[in-house]
């Protein structure tokens, strides 16, 4: 997606989001893109974009890329914004009917009919080749 001419990128991005630059040949630990930090564009080259907490609004993150031809002049820039999703978990731990975010049986399981903890079950099987 880089434009024609570009050698180099750069990466900015809000506090919310961490971006990562894997280059070809790191395998798959990448460094933390710092802003003002050049990197060369090369074929392996990957950003990874992640979020720690969920947003407070649609689009609140954004991650901007700037292109740099020969000589460090800028070509072009690309953006995307980002809204980070909380998804959470939550089970009925001592199984009387009602999920309750602080119950205590959370943290433990105990088979049989006065057991306690969630009981999860996961479909493995091939549902289409």
């Amino acid at each position: 997606a880089a434009p024609a001419g570009a050698v180099a990128f750069s990466v900015k991005h809000t506090e919310g989001v961490s971006v990562e630059v894997g280059c070809h040949g790191q395998g798959e630990d990448g460094s933390a893109a710092s802003s003002g930090t050049r990197w060369p564009l090369d074929k392996g080259t990957v950003l990874r974009f992640s979020m720690s907490r969920a947003s407070t609004e649609v689009n609140d993150n954004k991650v901007t890329v700037s292109f740099y031809a020969e000589g460090g002049q800028p070509i072009n820039q690309a953006g995307v914004f980002l809204t980070g999703i909380g998804i959470s978990l939550d089970v009925d731990a001592d199984r009387d009917g009602t999920v309750e975010k602080n119950n205590p049986n959370k943290a433990s399981w105990t088979w049989g009919p006065e057991g306690h903890g969630a009981i999860l079950l996961v479909s493995c099987d091939k549902e289409s080749p």
